[in-house]
């Protein structure tokens, strides 16, 4: 069965979640509620929702995610009992309604071969005034290849159209980057575990974004392009490997890339990045990288 986690802080929107829980076809998934010492107390929509579904709500005495978002998501899970699969839904994101009844009619397909399974997504634009087209994906689709679609924007990937097995989280968790910023782009390389990712396109996760979540959030902006540049550092240190060549280089551009938005790059940097063009030799790319080292020199 599956486990859905949702840390709740945020009651804006929290009544869709629940109500696209209660509105599922197939009531086969128990929810945690974890809350995050919200002073946004859920207590009166959990009681109008309790005999729609099966939930569990836990009341935490100290807020968590103001300091750690990924620790406040390892604490919901920790309330979860014997399920083998993981959901972490968003409190303002909600379901298509027959999403868990796709999940079950497609189990025997992936069951054993995968680790993590996804849904279709589409994007809701604040207050559900607009809502994007959906984004679907390769049914059978490796993490480096589904990755490289996200950061050449040819996709989107965010937390909650995920599921995941137990045993591979356990194995990996979560990296704690400030604001979980690129966390679940980590966790999604981690989680499947040499597998292959699975994709349900027939049902839809809706994603939400507004004034009130990090993603739509601009005061946090530097903070983000610092914590990007730190995980492009850390994919390319740890699964640069695992990638096709041409994927290498391209990821090389984009860390290169995401350092110039911010500021210039450093003589270590420079270093850093050129070497590994050396490594993935290729003549041009390796002498435009040389060529636009010495520009940046230059301009000092």
């Amino acid at each position: 069965m599956i486990a859905i986690i949702i840390p709740y802080y945020k009651i804006t929107f929290f009544e869709k979640t629940l109500e696209s829980l209660a509105n599922q076809t197939d009531k086969r998934f128990k929810v945690y509620i974890g809350d995050d010492a919200s002073p946004e107390n859920p207590d009166l929509l959990l009681e109008k929702y309790k005999s729609e579904f099966d939930f569990e709500y836990h009341r935490f005495k100290t807020n968590l995610g103001g300091t750690s978002l990924t620790k406040q998501w390892e604490r919901c899970i920790s309330l979860s009992e014997k399920e083998d699969w993981i959901m972490i839904l968003g409190d303002d994101d909600f379901l298509d309604y027959s999403l868990i009844e796709s999940w079950y009619r497609n189990f025997e397909k992936f069951k054993g071969e995968s680790n993590v399974i996804r849904f279709a997504t589409k994007i809701v634009l604040e207050d559900s005034k607009t809502i994007s087209d959906a984004y679907i994906h390769p049914v059978w689709e490796s993490a480096s290849d589904s990755f490289v679609r996200i950061f050449k924007g040819i996709t989107r990937s965010s937390l909650s159209e995920y599921v995941f097995s137990k045993a591979s989280y356990k194995k990996y968790g979560f990296n704690n980057y400030p604001l979980a910023w690129c966390s679940d782009y980590k966790a999604f390389l981690d989680f499947p575990d040499g597998k292959l990712i699975y994709t349900i396109n027939e049902s839809i996760v809706f994603f939400r974004i507004s004034n009130i979540n990090i993603s739509g959030q601009q005061e946090n902006a530097i903070l983000k392009k610092e914590v990007s540049i730190r995980f492009f550092k850390d994919v390319i240190i740890n699964y640069l490997h695992k990638f096709k060549k041409d994927q290498r280089l391209e990821l090389l551009m984009t860390y290169e890339v995401t350092i110039k938005k911010d500021r210039k790059l450093t003589l270590k940097e420079w270093f850093f990045i050129m070497r590994l063009y050396f490594l993935n030799f290729r003549l041009m790319p390796f002498v435009k990288s040389i060529r636009r080292f010495f520009i940046s020199i230059l301009k000092k």
